[in-house]
Parts: C-alpha cells; structure tokens; sequence
C-alpha cells in the first residue's frame, strides 16, 4: 500500500469531482485530474488551482492506470452524461479505476446514491440495509458497488460516500437547477418535490470525504458512511427555502410539467429516464448518518438558506433560463429528439 497523500480525480470538471478536488486541496493533499482536453480543463477549473492535468480517457485503462501512478486515493466522480447508456458507460470506467487502483494499492472513493434501494426504504436508510433497486440505473449501481467489494479482497481498498440530490455552487447539473426556473437575473419559479427529499451541499460532501480520508488507516478495505445533509418535508419546503433565500415571498412553488415529459418521452432518451427514476419524487426516501457521526464526531452541514444562497447566486441564470417550463420542454425536444427504437 503506497503512504503517499495524491490523490487522482476522475470526472474533476463534474460537479462532485471539483468539489472533492478543491476539499483535498485545502486537506493538503497532491492532487492530480484526468481529462481529454487537460488545457480546457485547467481552464474550466481556474488557473490558480494547483493541480496536475493529465491527459486520458477515463474508459481507457491504461490512461488510467498511468495517470494514478505513486497515488493512494482515486475518486471516481465520472458519470455517463445525460443518464445515457449507464451500463455501456458507468461499468467499464469504474473496471479502468480499479485496475489501476489495484496496481497502486489504492482506495477508490465512489459518490453513492439512493437508486440502490426500493422506493418503500424510508427515510432511515443504514449503510447495511439491504439493496433492492427499482430501476436500471439502480441495478447499475449495485453491480458497481458490488465490483469495488470484490476489489477490496483483490488488492484495492474502496470507500463509497452515499448521499441524495446534490446541489452547490460550480453544480451545473445540480438539483437545484433543475428544480428551479430563472430569468434576467430571478428566480421565476420553484417546483414541488414530492412528500421528503434528501439534498446534500456540495461544499459539505466534500468536507466530508477529506475528512474521511484524513483518517484513512481506520478505514476498512471496503467502507460505506452515509451522508443524510438536508431532508426536506413537504412538496412545497424547497420553493418556501428558495423564497427566504431570495427574499421573495412572491416566488410560484408549481407542479413538475410530468405530462410534458410524458409526451416528449418517446423521442428523447433523458426523459425516459426521468420517468423511470420519477419515484425519488413521490416517495419519502432519507439516509441514517448515525455511523458517519459516530465516526467522524462532527459531520459539516452548512445551513440550508446559506447554501442555498451561495449556489443561487453562483448560477447563470442566461443560460437554460426557464428550461423545464412547458415552453422550454418544448425547445429541449425539439432540439434533441431522435426517433426511438422499440
């Protein structure tokens, strides 16, 4: 097992991957991050963050096996796009993480989610209850924990760090975007999300795993923490959030256009997998963080008005203005509808 504290970033320009990356930073770790177009990347990320870009495909082993050499930490934040083709995509980037976490000794930290249980799981949801996923994407993502358990008897060690619906500033794909409309420079309106919904702060995640991985000789080889952040009760307690976070009271709390994306389903694949993960939104689905707390002792949990403030503010409201309206549907389906085979 190496003792080196660099750490290997896979999916650093996604939304969990630059907030682990930046969190290690400032836990004083050596961080480097693998990309296809590292100069873009180093852009995107902001030239004063001190990190090694490597070029490399994250579906490429060998790109990965060598951008990992001397490291003890790979985070694996890479996602298929769009919900598009999660086991042609999902499967063989984690194969090419572990190969090369093997190689090193490494531990893989994976971002979990709750679509590895049964919509009836509750809202206490323990790191060892069991997993009866609903849906495909939830099927996936058992087999991916099921490869890291194997892996941590192989040579490896894992860490998964499960949460719900994330969102923070530099989150271009955060719930929080999807569930708010925006234009010229407000927020025109929040939709209702279902009887309890878990969101967990970005900037908090983070923390957390840092924290995590600073005390990482009383790790297990394969360890699972649950991350509750903020579980929200009641269809209507994010728009009320987002009214105190703005400071207007005045903001529409409106139902999810669902009958848009029913009709728009047959010819755009992202729809079709919204419908088959609409249960996170109608049933009451929390996670049990008592481990992480006995563990950790203090867990960060920025309060819910603060953070929302912080990543209203840091969204461009000029682009996707208004996207999941009725009229913005529209322009999504028009734009990428492809015909569907049956």
């Amino acid at each position: 097992m190496t003792a080196s504290r660099t750490a290997l970033v896979i999916g650093a320009t996604g939304s969990f991957g630059a907030h682990a990356m930046c969190a290690l930073l400032r836990h004083g770790w050596t961080v480097r991050a693998l990309a296809r177009d590292p100069e873009a990347a180093a852009r995107r990320a902001g030239e004063m963050t001190p990190v090694e870009w490597i070029k490399g495909d994250a579906m490429a082993p060998a790109d990965v096996v060598a951008a990992a050499r001397g490291v003890s930490v790979i985070v694996h934040a890479a996602n298929p796009p769009a919900y598009k083709n999660w086991r042609g995509l999902a499967i063989p980037m984690l194969a090419s993480t572990i190969a090369a976490a093997k190689a090193e000794g490494a531990r893989v930290v994976l971002p979990g989610t709750v679509y590895n249980f049964a919509p009836d799981a509750g809202l206490h949801i323990a790191e060892d209850a069991p997993q009866a996923p609903a849906t495909r994407k939830g099927q996936v993502r058992v087999e991916m924990e099921a490869m890291l358990r194997d892996a941590s008897t192989s040579g490896a060690r894992a860490l998964v760090l499960r949460a719900g619906d994330f969102f923070g500033p530099a989150a271009p794909n955060s719930g929080l975007l999807w569930l708010t409309t925006r234009k010229a420079g407000r927020v025109t309106g929040v939709y209702r999300t279902g009887e309890s919904h878990g969101f967990a702060y970005l900037p908090d995640l983070a923390e957390t795993l840092a924290r995590l991985l600073d005390r990482e000789d009383e790790l297990a080889d394969f360890e699972v923490f649950h991350f509750a952040g903020h579980q929200l009760a009641g269809e209507t307690a994010l728009g009320e959030a987002v009214r105190r976070a703005v400071g207007d009271v005045r903001i529409p709390i409106r139902a999810f256009p669902w009958p848009v994306i029913w009709a728009a389903a047959p010819f755009v694949t992202m729809f079709r997998e919204m419908l088959e993960m609409r249960y996170l939104w109608t049933r009451p689905i929390g996670l049990d963080e008592t481990k992480l707390r006995a563990f950790l002792g203090d867990v960060p949990l920025t309060p819910l008005i603060a953070g929302l403030r912080e990543s209203l503010a840091d969204l461009d409201i000029e682009i996707g203005a208004g996207a999941w309206t009725q009229e913005g549907v529209r322009a999504y389906v028009a734009a990428h509808a492809r015909p569907h085979a049956v």
